[in-house]
């Protein structure tokens, strides 16, 4: 059984906590419900997320079951007030000690920064902040990759791509061929309309 745990805060991106939570549960589905995703926040009720989509955790800081999986969405509370609340932070490092796998979207990255899982490591974030994230220091950030592996830290760049590092984390964990099927039942198969500025 995998327990996947997705922190939400206000401001929280909501494609970069969505996106893989659709991933996880579909996966969980497809495993006839042997896994589980819940949403855990510092404080209990509705979170008022980026664009303005509110959303109520099942668990908060303190009361949430084991996690083999932590998540961190990005977004404006991310990298601009979350990662000054020691109350999270301390929760995040704490709690990614103890996960087999730590996940980052967008400027999630910032506060997996600020708590010390991305410390050392190699990772990607969203491409607007990555000279802002690399000057933090004791960090190398990796451009135009949708995703980054280092080790058991998995993060990617902004908002749809948290889905690419989702699938690929549910392969990791359940095998390739589940992975695929997971993509097929999203129908996750990207054809952007606007490749180039001009139609072909």
């Amino acid at each position: 059984m995998t327990t996947y745990g997705l922190l939400v805060f206000e401001d929280a991106e909501e494609l970069d906590f969505v996106g893989p939570w659709e991933v996880f549960n579909v996966s969980a589905r497809l495993r006839d419900g042997a896994d589980t995703a819940v949403l855990v926040a510092e404080h209990p009720g509705p979170v008022r997320c980026n664009k303005g989509l509110r959303v109520l955790p099942d668990h908060t800081l303190d009361n949430h079951p084991p996690l083999d999986v932590l998540h961190v969405p990005g977004g404006l509370g991310a990298r601009e007030v979350q990662l000054h609340n020691p109350v999270v932070t301390d929760w995040i490092g704490k709690t990614a000690e103890r996960a087999a796998w730590v996940h980052g979207v967008c400027t999630g990255t910032f506060l997996l920064h600020a708590a010390g899982p991305a410390r050392g490591r190699r990772v990607a974030t969203h491409w607007s902040q990555e000279d802002t994230l690399e000057a933090r220091g004791d960090v190398t950030v990796v451009r135009d990759v949708r995703y980054v592996v280092d080790g058991n830290l998995v993060t990617s760049q902004g908002v749809s791509a948290g889905i690419d590092s989702a699938l690929w984390l549910v392969g990791r964990l359940h095998g390739r061929d589940h992975a695929r099927a997971v993509r097929r039942h999203i129908q996750y198969d990207p054809a952007p309309p606007y490749l180039a500025d001009e139609p072909v």
